[in-house]
């Protein structure tokens, strides 16, 4: 049944084109739709990168994941960029490390089992790799707390920032994918599908985010001037969850199955990861698609990413998760979005 309404929300897509280039359908009903379209195209990303994997091995596997998991923020926020909306880009940026840290780990761990063991070691990890994003992310910020944000000598500054970040990113997959090197690669399951035929899923799923991205960009101010809601409120809470919706999912799916370690890892991993490489990657990319994103972000969007990592290690400071420990998570999570939508835009 679940299969049968995932293959079945595909189809989306498809509406969400006809709808704004056929019916030129109002801002609001687009948003929606592309909403609704990107959750199962960010589900069928991680599926096809997932049957990758049968034939490459863990090792490309997990790289290609890491990459293409990550392919609906960076979309989302190249167009966004384009759009000349920088203060999305950032928030919705924010926003991920925010929703992944908080709301989906304390998701994974309020529906899994109460007392069970994480990798405090790993986790504790990725939080001093967040903590360093968050310092270096501090170089342009600070600037940016008076006068113009966007100034171009701000973006120079986020220029050797981004590089130091994204030199991080690919110096921890490169080990990764050492360590993996030397496992021996398991034969494709027979469940699994061929490599062709998840090499074009791959391919067909990334041109269809971006296609309904550049929707969803362009109804973004309609869909929040409609509720009254800030422009930056919409991207660090919506944009930024709807971008995630693999990772979300997915890390709560497998913790309710019994994997509380699995979910908990995959959560703290997507949120170092948007610090780390989604960032450095669109705001080297910018240059090129519109104007250079300095990553200036706003005083409230640091505190709320350095809450955040400061509740992760909090929680995996004895190295077993409990449901109050998980709802605790969310609270936060909370106490963030009112912080959000009380700051409004810039």
């Amino acid at each position: 049944m679940a299969r049968s309404l995932y293959r079945a929300s595909l189809a989306l897509t498809p509406i969400v084109l006809v709808a704004r280039y056929g019916l030129h359908a109002g801002g609001t009903l687009l948003f929606l739709l592309s909403c609704a379209a990107l959750a199962p195209l960010a589900f069928l990303i991680g599926e096809a990168t997932e049957n990758v994997a049968e034939h490459t091995g863990p090792g490309i596997g997990g790289f290609l994941n890491a990459s293409f998991g990550n392919a609906p923020e960076v979309i989302i926020a190249l167009f966004a960029i384009g759009d000349g909306l920088p203060n999305v880009v950032r928030g919705s940026i924010a926003g991920s490390v925010v929703s992944t840290s908080l709301l989906v780990l304390g998701g994974a761990i309020a529906v899994g089992a109460h007392g069970k063991e994480i990798d405090r070691r790993s986790i504790r990890l990725q939080v001093s790799i967040v903590f360093v994003a968050l310092l270096l992310f501090l170089i342009p910020a600070i600037g940016g707390w008076h006068g113009d944000p966007d100034r171009h000598n701000l973006y120079l500054a986020t220029l050797p920032v981004a590089a130091v970040l994204l030199v991080l990113y690919l110096t921890v997959t490169v080990k990764n994918l050492r360590t993996h090197s030397a496992a021996k690669r398991a034969k494709a399951s027979v469940e699994a599908w061929s490599l062709r035929s998840a090499l074009l899923a791959l391919a067909g799923a990334t041109v269809g985010t971006a296609l309904v991205s550049e929707v969803l960009v362009g109804s973004l101010n309609a869909f929040g001037h409609a509720l009254g809601l800030s422009q930056f409120f919409v991207a660090v809470v919506i944009v930024a969850l709807v971008g995630n919706a693999a990772e979300q999912g997915g890390a709560v799916v497998i913790a309710r199955r019994g994997n509380t370690r699995l979910g908990a890892e995959i959560a703290v991993s997507s949120a170092t990861q948007v610090a780390v490489f989604v960032a450095p990657v669109v705001a080297l990319v910018s240059g090129l698609v519109g104007r250079g994103l300095p990553l200036s972000f706003r005083p409230v969007e640091i505190a709320a990413m350095t809450g955040a990592a400061l509740a992760v290690a909090f929680v995996s400071l004895d190295a077993r998760v409990r449901r109050w420990e998980g709802l605790l998570l969310i609270a936060g999570y909370a106490i963030a979005v009112t912080a959000f939508g009380l700051s409004g835009d810039r």
